[in-house]
C-alpha cells in the first residue's frame, strides 16, 4: 500500500495558514469554553425568567459551537492541525464565573455576558490580526463577532432598565 500525502488545494501559503492559525486558534477555544460553560448555566438557571434565559443559552451555546466548528475547519482547511480538546482549552482559556451549582437568573447572565466579552476581545483580535492576511478568515472572524454581539445584546435585555 501507498501512503499519500496530501495537502490542502488553496491559494494560501504556510504563512498565511500559520498567521489564520495564531488568530483563530483563541477564538476555537474561548467559544468552546463559552459552549460548555454556556451549557452549565443552561442547566442550573433559576429563578422568574427561568424558560427565556434556559432556551436563550441553548442558542448562545449552538452560535458558540458553530463558530468554534467554522474557524477550527478553516484552520484545517488551510493545513494544519486544531488542538481544542477540553484539556487544552481549560489550559488556555480564561476562568468562567458561571458557578457550579443553581444560581439565579440575573447573576448567569452577567457571568455568561462576561465570558463572551472575553472571547468577542479575542475575535476582534483576529479581525484586526487577520486584516492583512487572510480576509477570508478575517470574514469568519467578522461573522463569529456579529453572532456573539447579537446573544450578548438578547442576554443583557434581561438585565437592562
Amino acid at each position: 500500500m501507498t501512503k499519500t500525502n496530501t495537502t490542502p488545494a488553496t491559494a494560501a501559503g504556510p504563512d498565511v495558514a500559520a498567521a489564520t492559525a495564531q488568530f483563530l486558534t483563541p477564538v476555537v477555544l474561548g467559544l468552546q469554553a463559552l459552549a460548555v460553560n454556556g451549557k452549565q448555566a443552561h442547566w442550573n438557571v433559576r429563578g422568574a425568567n427561568f424558560i427565556a434565559i434556559h432556551e436563550l443559552l441553548d442558542s448562545v451555546v449552538a452560535h458558540a459551537q458553530a463558530g468554534a466548528d467554522q474557524a477550527a475547519e478553516r484552520i484545517v482547511a488551510l493545513g494544519l492541525p486544531i488542538d481544542a480538546r477540553v484539556a487544552t482549552v481549560a489550559e488556555k482559556t480564561k476562568a468562567t464565573g458561571v458557578p457550579a451549582g443553581f444560581t439565579q437568573w440575573d447573576v448567569l447572565i452577567r457571568n455568561v455576558i462576561s465570558d463572551m466579552d472575553a472571547v468577542i476581545t479575542d475575535v476582534q483580535s483576529a479581525i484586526d490580526g487577520l486584516d492583512e492576511f487572510d480576509l477570508t478568515s478575517q470574514d469568519i472572524a467578522i461573522g463569529i463577532k456579529e453572532s456573539l454581539e447579537k446573544d450578548r445584546w438578547f442576554l443583557f435585555a434581561h438585565l437592562a432598565e
